[in-house]
């Protein structure tokens, strides 16, 4: 993929060992640094799927400083998905029949120190790029939310339960240890839709705008102390005029 820039931003691919250890540091303040780990300054957040993936960085171009990163992992179609991280923690067998180019998304996250929400979109703009130009029909991955408590989450896991689960031809069962089923009741009455929209991770929100979907539980990482929701979208249901606006701000710059 070709350089993206959008105002001052520039989205690109890593191409050097130094850019994906600024990726891996970027992910460690994110990820890891919230949790009141010390840190030397040289930390980093890294694991085995960093070898088989890209990773795009989103950069302040005036400074060259790094906002934003995620990386990618492409499958030829659904019998690869075994490769993928999310396959360690949900049975995704379902997803084997999916007859089709996959991209896994992961390990998104935004420099904690910067608020602009200009940074997601041009993050999201290099996605659509790189969704063109693979051919990919469905985007998938983890949504994380912070903490391994549901009760923080309980309007936003009842509000995912009520309209966004997974169609069941792609059903993702359960595998990890320590789950979070969203048919257990934690409010007495009925959610909040607008407080449980505000209250989901960002690119989750991003997500079900495309019309995307999620599993119908959370996973507890006691690793990252998270929990997150398999999420999945499959690109020729994202409605039309959402897919005219991506492919604009995909465009040249």
């Amino acid at each position: 993929m070709e350089p993206l820039r959008k105002g001052r931003y520039l989205a690109r691919l890593a191409d050097t060992p130094q850019d994906l250890r600024a990726a891996q540091r970027l992910r460690w303040l994110r990820f890891v640094a919230r949790n009141g780990v010390s840190d030397d300054g040289a930390r980093v957040d890294a694991d085995r799927l960093d070898a088989e993936c890209q990773h795009m960085l989103v950069e302040d171009f005036p400074t060259g400083h790094l906002v934003c990163c995620f990386r990618v992992l492409p499958l030829a179609a659904g019998p690869d998905i075994a490769r993928s991280y999310s396959a360690q923690f949900y049975d995704l067998r379902a997803l084997h029949a999916f007859d089709g180019p996959m991209l896994e998304v992961g390990r998104f996250c935004v420099h904690p120190a910067v608020r602009d929400p200009d940074i997601v979109r041009t993050a999201w703009a290099a996605l659509t790029r790189l969704v063109e130009d693979t051919g990919t029909r469905m985007l998938f991955g983890c949504s994380s939310f912070v903490g391994t408590e549901p009760g923080p989450h309980a309007e936003a896991f009842a509000i995912l339960r009520a309209r966004h689960l997974a169609p069941r031809r792609w059903w993702p069962r359960i595998k990890a240890p320590d789950v979070f089923r969203f048919a257990r009741a934690l409010l007495p009455g009925q959610p909040d839709p607008k407080r449980a929209m505000a209250a989901m991770p960002p690119l989750l929100r991003s997500y079900l705008a495309l019309g995307g979907w999620v599993s119908d539980h959370a996973v507890v990482d006691p690793v990252l102390r998270t929990m997150h929701v398999f999420t999945g979208v499959e690109i020729a249901a994202i409605p039309q005029t959402r897919q005219r606006l991506l492919r604009a701000a995909a465009g040249p710059s």
